[in-house]
């Protein structure tokens, strides 16, 4: 970075400045370890040849603390020293579509995603809508939209699957609780250059733009329908104004499921590739339960159980999603060990 050719080039030099940033706390917590171990040695040294009985308490109580400290240091190091997703930097496409359980099921994927929304908010991230299809009672059938900012993908990937509610619905007239579905689809965003889409396998059709139930129909077709015609994925894309803009955004989408259709492919034709403790992230899979009767969340990967639903609904999701990537950060640890 001091080179003046880099300084130069404004590309480069933020290309280094990124890297350098990624290196930093490697190196420091590389740092830390050899100081506790120079200062371990050192305390050893002065307590075989030091006789006064102070100064060898001293020495002892260092060699003590340095001991004590060393594991975890080594054990941070380790885990910044762990093969990095290299989708970790990306924004997140997250799409949430409403499940077993009616109009209760709908109303719960919005509650999902007011939480994510007011998560993505705790951090100073942004959140665009990219396509909703509502319900008349406040709920909504599916909905996509994108979160930008630094480490979302990291944060959000281990949500993806499917989300069960346990609670009484309002409208429900003798205080039954029922039980009702969500699935929730976490993927990095991709651009069309990156998964290097086909444009002749596409089928792009502008209509009209829809608000809420239907209403406050658009004047202008600036709604996008992009249809991949050898897997039949279709995406769809009505939040911005512009047709331009629309268009590139339903690409980027549909580049995103595609390459995670091709990630997901390739897992499962490695037929020994060992699953994650956290689980393998697979849209079929029952994920966490959100109980409101009892007041608990329960992820049932890693088998936490928080008391505080209200907290969770409202964004906050640090313990939970925390206590994900340490268990991801173990397993890694394992396999590299093993």
């Amino acid at each position: 970075m001091e080179d003046p050719a880099a300084y130069a080039d404004p590309a480069l030099y933020g290309e280094l400045a990124r890297e350098r940033k990624e290196l930093e706390p490697v190196v420091e917590a590389w740092r830390q370890v050899k100081r506790l171990r120079a200062g371990a040695a050192e305390a050893e040294a002065l307590l075989a040849g030091e006789d006064d009985p102070d100064l060898r308490a001293l020495a002892q109580e260092e060699l003590d603390g340095a001991r004590a400290a060393l594991p975890g240091a080594e054990l941070a190091l380790k885990t910044l020293l762990l093969p990095k997703d290299p989708n970790d930097g990306r924004n997140v496409i997250i799409e949430i579509r409403a499940g077993v359980g009616g109009e209760e099921s709908a109303l719960f994927a919005a509650s999902l995603y007011r939480m994510y929304a007011m998560y993505a908010e705790s951090r100073g991230w942004k959140v665009s809508v990219a396509n909703v299809s509502d319900t008349d009672l406040g709920g909504v059938k599916e909905i996509s939209f994108i979160v930008e900012g630094a480490g979302a993908y990291s944060r959000l990937k281990f949500e993806s699957g499917v989300h069960r509610v346990q609670r009484v619905p309002e409208t429900e007239t003798q205080g039954r609780v029922h039980t009702s579905t969500a699935t929730v689809a976490v993927l990095p965003e991709m651009d069309q250059v990156e998964f290097k889409l086909d444009m002749s396998e596409l089928r792009i059709d502008v209509f009209r733009s829809s608000g809420a139930g239907g209403q406050k129909v658009n004047k202008t077709s600036s709604a996008i329908r992009v249809t991949h015609i050898p897997t039949g994925t279709v995406v769809e894309c009505q939040d911005e104004r512009s047709q331009y803009k629309n268009k590139e955004r339903a690409l980027s989408i549909l580049a995103s499921r595609l390459a995670a259709a091709e990630r997901e492919r390739q897992a499962a034709d490695r037929a020994d590739q060992r699953r994650s403790q956290v689980g393998s992230g697979m849209r079929n899979e029952r994920i966490r339960t959100y109980n409101f009767p009892q007041g608990r969340v329960t992820d049932h990967r890693i088998g936490l159980t928080l008391y505080k639903i209200d907290a969770v609904m409202n964004g906050d999701l640090d313990e939970l999603i925390d206590a994900l990537v340490t268990a991801d950060q173990a397993e890694k640890l394992r396999s590299e060990n093993g």
